[in-house]
């Protein structure tokens, strides 16, 4: 039973790139180079910051927790609108005023109310509290004062606003440093940041608005973002909707390689391709998984093949022109040549679960041999085994994919999907509901599919993650990787309104 949802969640931004802290450093300033003065950017801040709490919530007791730096700044702005408003505010420093400096120290002056010292005593009678002290540029863990209030925050469960960023998340990777707030609503402005969509850093944020205020699009014509957050407006004009003219054949001929034992893996992904636009499927068959195979979904062919050199011979097909090899497919030898035959063929390639497990003792083998068009899916256990990049996510999946030469979709609650070239989107449709055997085999059948359908690999990727994501949102409790396929359909239509809706 598919429930169906309202309209998917996207940022209310029409441009959904992603900006480090320092990216956003620069934007600001660049900002107040073409004119727009950084005072008017704090006010606009605050009055965003207002507008998103008013929408939201009655008039009730607010307590403002303000740092040293220009995210205090807001904090003070806020103050003096909701007071303005009639709501009960109290506001806490961290530090002295003394301390402040530029636009922060123009709207403590404006804030004409009482300033406390930062403590827990702030909380008191608070049914709303903004986190205003330090935002997305922290670099080092919450200690102290800081530390202490948020974590009271925390344990007295109150409604918590985050400007910014929830103090204590790193803005370029999600990490939490010590501490952070679990905030209901996080207010950023302009772009969104990486850790607002990566884990665990995702969980502290709640709701995210990114708002408007008067930073001039441009300047990122030389800032040029590498990320963004995966959303349809990423890859809508590149989907490849069928033309009123098109038939089986143009939709492409796609292949899956099928195990045979865990026969449920490549029938789960075969699919999810068709249901994701590929015109044929054939399922690639040993004789002993081949009756599985063949009494299955009526509308998937299936072709017997005795071993690797029978696999390489089917692929010699010129109409076949995308190849699946890995979802139960056994860690041995035969997946492993099955792999090489695939890339060798010069089809574009998805390489998932036991494809990528294979090659964890010669990764190298692997990586040379991708030449053209190719999609790793591995999850984190899959991806220490051929790679050994640190850092976060986001950086990893760069390096992977710099390393592989192929598109990486490094899975997860936040999945991130990253090119050779250093282009990443991390995905912004996600619920937990996903994690359940068999899901990440839907979502490599529908990577196949857009490829066979001539989609560009980052881009299939990307828009098949995103609507993996989403149809498990429209599924829901009890979702069982059986559902999504028979969900994609409602996704699609989805989209395709928007694609074909006339401005």
């Amino acid at each position: 039973m598919i429930r169906k949802l309202g309209p998917a969640t996207v940022q209310t931004m029409p441009d959904h790139a992603l900006l480090t802290v320092e990216e956003m450093y620069r934007a600001d300033a660049a900002a107040e180079a073409a004119g727009v003065p950084s005072l008017t950017l704090m006010e606009n801040a605050g009055e965003a910051i207002v507008g998103a709490i008013t929408a939201r919530w009655p008039t009730r007791p607010v307590s403002i927790l303000c740092g040293p730096g220009n995210n205090g700044g807001d904090g003070f702005v806020a103050a003096r609108l909701l007071a303005g408003q009639g709501w009960p505010v109290r506001v806490a420093l961290l530090g002295t005023a003394s301390q402040l400096k530029g636009d922060a120290k123009t709207n403590w002056e404006r804030w004409k109310g009482a300033v406390e010292p930062l403590s827990a005593d702030v909380l008191d009678g608070a049914e709303l509290v903004i986190d205003a002290l330090f935002g997305a540029g922290l670099a080092r863990p919450l200690e102290g004062a800081p530390a202490a209030v948020i974590d009271a925050v925390n344990e007295r469960r109150l409604a918590c606003v985050a400007v910014d960023m929830p103090s204590g998340v790193h803005g370029d990777t999600g990490a939490v440093m010590g501490t952070a707030p679990r905030a209901e609503l996080t207010v950023t402005f302009f772009r969104a940041k990486p850790g607002h969509y990566l884990m665990p850093g995702r969980q502290y944020g709640g709701e995210l608005v990114v708002a408007d205020i008067g930073i001039p699009a441009a300047v990122l014509d030389d800032i040029r973002p590498a990320a963004t957050a995966n959303d349809p407006a990423n890859w809508l004009a590149d989907y490849p909707f069928p033309a009123a003219d098109s038939h089986k054949y143009r939709r492409g001929h796609a292949v899956i390689s099928g195990g045979e034992v865990m026969t449920g893996a490549a029938r789960l992904a075969a699919l999810g391709a068709r249901r994701t636009g590929a015109g044929l499927l054939t399922v690639a068959a040993n004789e002993a998984a081949f009756p599985i195979y063949a009494a299955g979904e009526p509308g998937n062919l299936v072709a017997p093949v005795t071993d690797s050199g029978a696999f390489a011979e089917l692929l010699g097909d010129p109409r076949k022109n995308a190849v699946l090899v890995g979802p139960g497919a056994g860690v041995t030898a035969e997946t492993r040549e099955r792999v090489l035959a695939a890339l060798t063929a010069g089809k574009a390639t998805v390489i998932d679960a036991d494809g990528l497990s294979a090659f964890e003792d010669d990764p190298a083998a692997l990586f040379g041999a991708i030449k053209g068009a190719c999609v790793l899916t591995p999850h984190e256990g899959e991806f220490a085994r051929l790679f050994a990049p640190d850092g976060d996510k986001l950086t990893r999946a760069r390096a992977a994919a710099r390393e592989s030469g192929a598109v990486i979709v490094l899975k997860g609650a936040d999945t991130v999907i990253a090119a050779p070239g250093g282009q990443a989107a991390v995905n912004a449709t996600d619920t937990p509901y996903l994690a359940t055997g068999g899901s990440g085999d839907v979502l490599a059948g529908m990577i196949l599919a857009l490829l066979a359908q001539g989609m560009a690999p980052f881009q299939a990727a990307s828009a098949a993650a995103w609507m993996h994501g989403r149809a498990a949102e429209w599924i829901g409790p009890g979702l069982i990787s059986e559902d999504l396929p028979e969900a994609i359909p409602e996704v699609i239509a989805e989209f395709h309104e928007t694609a074909t809706r006339k401005p």
